[in-house]
């Protein structure tokens, strides 16, 4: 029997609208705002119920692995869309659930997680840059794109238990905007070095404050320092314009 917690619901119907949302946005910078807030990570923090740990930090770099397996897949090796997104999140489930059970879960092990995804954030921010992309918007009607959006994420939701932490950084949206940008991927993998370098800052408050707080203030003071560190991000997109034909 299927149960779903308040916040499963709530993560449901949030993450939902924030992936519908992403699909009628024309612009490929607007599309990896919306991606990169940390909407999922937080309702999913508190569906898992688990303390900010080693899992959620490394689980930044497979949600890079997702991003770039799928603009491989589609824009270099030509494969259709839908099953470069199934096969690059088969790809992250299974190194999530071959991972989880043996990373280490101590402090030491956590800080030297947050040192390396900084360094990968930082590499993959210097080896892949920005180039002009065309936009795309879905021409489905809100109430058929919806119940799509919210099946997609409901299969994600359901698969909690195995993943756990992991769970926190599955692409829930991503799975939905690498479809909806499949014209722009590449501003979507530009986009997540500089969401890891936000990330990364919030989940070591997190883990610093939760022990006293609990996690939702925690989270809440996470995202106060999460917004300020999207600047790169600002100073990566809203330079030269983006071209605004959608498709």
């Amino acid at each position: 029997m299927i149960h779903l917690g308040t916040w499963d619901l709530t993560l449901l119907a949030v993450v939902s609208l924030q992936a519908t949302l992403l699909a009628y946005l024309p612009h490929p910078k607007w599309k990896a705002l919306i991606m990169t807030l940390p909407i999922p990570f937080t309702l999913a923090s508190l569906a898992v119920g688990a303390p900010v740990n080693t899992t959620h930090v490394v689980a930044l770099n497979l949600l890079l692995a997702y991003t770039h397996g799928v603009r491989l897949l589609h824009d270099r090796a030509g494969l259709p869309i839908i099953p470069a997104i199934v096969i690059s999140a088969a790809g992250y489930c299974l190194a999530g659930a071959l991972l989880r059970p043996i990373l280490p879960q101590t402090s030491t092990a956590f800080w030297l997680a947050c040192g390396f995804t900084l360094l990968v954030a930082g590499s993959a921010h210097a080896l892949f840059r920005r180039h002009d992309e065309l936009g795309h918007r879905s021409h489905l009607p809100f109430w058929i794109k919806f119940p799509l959006v919210a099946g997609v994420i409901l299969t994600l939701i359901l698969m909690k238990r195995l993943l756990q932490g992991f769970m926190t950084m599955f692409p829930m949206v991503g799975v939905v905007a690498s479809y909806e940008a499949r014209y722009s991927l590449g501003s979507v993998c530009v986009a997540l070095p500089d969401f890891m370098f936000a990330m990364v800052p919030m989940m070591a408050i997190v883990r610093l404050m939760q022990p006293q707080m609990g996690l939702a203030a925690a989270l809440g003071v996470g995202w106060v320092v999460f917004i300020p560190m999207l600047a790169p991000l600002f100073h990566d997109f809203w330079g030269p314009k983006h071209p605004e034909v959608p498709r």
